[in-house]
């Protein structure tokens, strides 16, 4: 006759665990409501055992978010090969399936939560979205980006965090939709800049010359032309 022994988690195993632990929770309900006790509960241990890994919640939920920030940074990678269109459309589905794995964790993340203010969260959002603004400038092969650049590429990151926000409350459109309506957002705020600006216009150009004649960019553009009233 066997029996069962539990085994002993090493230091680092426990915290990993409990970061985990501490993340699903935090994905499902707001971290504000999720208790310590939850916590110790779902980990299968004491209230006062976490408090030995961890001095209080407001330092798990850090790094319960620090490993949530790197997954998210991480959908932000992709292989730099064919139209820029397709990559971003990936790129958006990815970032929306973190956000609908996250949604309570990533709503109070961005409009108010138990670490919100702090200087380690403010830093963490920053790092999620500087790594998003590096991986766009390498798609479009830039290295030195003119100002007007960066003021399209970072407010597309803002349009989409803030879009991901309000699709959560009630997800009335289609996410298929939502991903594609991200990309084209990209284009148009490319678009208006390209308009105006003579560098924009050369990236935009180079953007476009690399796309297939089906592709997303052109789809819009005749989409665009079809708005357009009819001269007589």
């Amino acid at each position: 006759m066997t029996t069962g022994v539990r085994r002993r988690m090493g230091v680092e195993e426990r915290r990993q665990q409990l970061i985990g632990v501490a993340l699903d929770l935090f994905s499902h309900r707001s971290p504000d409501d999720v208790s310590i006790d939850e916590i110790a509960a779902a980990a299968g241990i004491s209230r006062p055992l976490v408090y030995h890994y961890f001095p209080g919640k407001l330092s798990l939920y850090e790094a319960a978010l620090q490993r949530a920030a790197d997954d998210l940074a991480e959908r932000f990678v992709e292989p730099r090969e064919g139209p820029l269109g397709a990559r971003l459309l990936r790129v958006m589905g990815r970032f929306l399936d973190f956000v609908d794995g996250h949604g309570p964790g990533f709503s109070a993340l961005m409009r108010g939560g138990p670490a919100v203010g702090s200087s380690t969260t403010n830093a963490l959002i920053d790092s999620v979205r500087q790594a998003a603004y590096v991986q766009i400038l390498a798609h479009l092969g830039v290295t030195d980006p003119p100002a007007r650049l960066e003021l399209v590429i970072r407010s597309w990151i803002s349009l989409a965090e803030s879009t991901a926000l309000i699709w959560l409350d009630g997800r009335r459109i289609p996410r298929a939709e939502l991903e594609l309506q991200l990309v084209h957002d990209f284009a148009a705020l490319t678009a208006v800049s390209a308009a105006f600006d003579e560098e924009m216009a050369d990236i935009l150009r180079t953007v476009l010359a690399d796309e297939p004649a089906d592709g997303l960019f052109a789809d819009l553009i005749t989409r665009l032309i079809g708005l357009a009233p009819q001269q007589a």
